[in-house]
């Protein structure tokens, strides 16, 4: 991917209403060159959809039993390891091409399959969205460049389960505005997390995380949410970032899922490329993420994605 840059305004966002503010880059990103999928050792364990080549939903519990949780402990482990191992390489002119070959290599050395590979077609290990790019960027060829940032979307399968996280990093000196937007991001996530306890509804996250980003005047992506997860790479439930009424369902102790907002200084509206994936903001304007996979305790919550 390209990134064509201007001292243009982006557009900030405070509820559903947008106003002019100044003080980041539009970044324009377009496609570069895809090289072929990185090929995993037969002798790791792959899941359902890459072993028969369709993704077939099936039945899973939402409160997971005390053995799936210790094998989600440590899938969510090495999600982490992987997350932090491609993150220390962020660094203008790297490609996200390299960073891909740099977090297959480490799901390899920790005896894990790169979930998104081959996920409905999907041709990398990783997800890399620079700038405007929401969400399921694939890595090409295009150089980060200086003051660029840039999430990293990691999910691992081992022993059976899988793990998931991203963060956004910057790259080089980035301007102020997108280091508050990336700041507040993080927060926002934080927000949610302090949110999960039994017996509250699952909308008392999406409350937390949109309360806390119109606050600081960002806006919320509606489209993409956080999900259930364990053997299967997606499951019920589905979690809202921003207060859905119908979200109801009162969290219990064994519950797992991803809380993952992504957070916008204008539009939390989406476009998605020709290439099925890459979904990037209506009107330009930059965006950040940042994930963790969490556990439903008896007391709170605890956050498997963690080194």
């Amino acid at each position: 991917m390209n990134a064509i840059r201007s001292n243009d305004a982006c557009w900030c966002g405070s509820g559903r209403k947008f106003k002019r503010c100044h003080g980041a880059p539009e970044a324009r990103v377009r496609k570069g060159s895809v090289s072929p999928p990185r090929g995993v050792p037969e002798s790791i364990a792959r899941p359902d959809y890459v072993r028969t080549g369709t993704l077939v939903r099936r039945p899973e519990p939402i409160v997971k039993s005390p053995d799936t949780i210790e094998r989600m402990r440590r899938a969510g482990r090495a999600a982490a390891e992987v997350l932090e191992t491609v993150g220390t390489k962020v660094a203008p002119g790297v490609t996200t091409d390299e960073l891909d070959a740099i977090g297959h290599e480490k799901y390899i050395e920790l005896g894990g399959y790169p979930s998104p590979l081959s996920y409905r077609g999907y041709p990398k290990s990783l997800c890399t969205s620079v700038n405007e790019v929401i969400c399921h960027g694939i890595p090409d060829d295009r150089p980060l460049a200086n003051g660029d940032i840039v999430n990293v979307d990691v999910t691992i399968f081992l022993d059976g389960v899988h793990g998931d996280t991203n963060a956004t990093f910057l790259v080089g000196d980035v301007d102020a505005t997108s280091r508050r937007l990336v700041r507040v991001t993080e927060e926002c996530l934080g927000a949610g997390i302090a949110a999960v306890r039994p017996g509250v509804p699952l909308n008392a996250i999406g409350r937390a995380i949109e309360t806390h980003a119109h606050a600081h005047r960002f806006g919320v992506v509606r489209t993409f949410v956080g999900h259930g997860i364990g053997e299967q790479f997606h499951t019920e439930p589905s979690v809202p970032h921003y207060f859905e009424p119908r979200a109801t369902l009162i969290l219990e102790p064994g519950m797992v899922f991803t809380i993952e907002p992504m957070i916008t200084m204008g539009s939390p509206r989406e476009q998605v490329w020709d290439d099925g994936w890459t979904a990037v903001t209506s009107d330009g304007a930059r965006t950040a993420q940042f994930e963790h996979t969490v556990l439903v305790t008896e007391s709170g919550v605890d956050v498997l994605t963690r080194v």
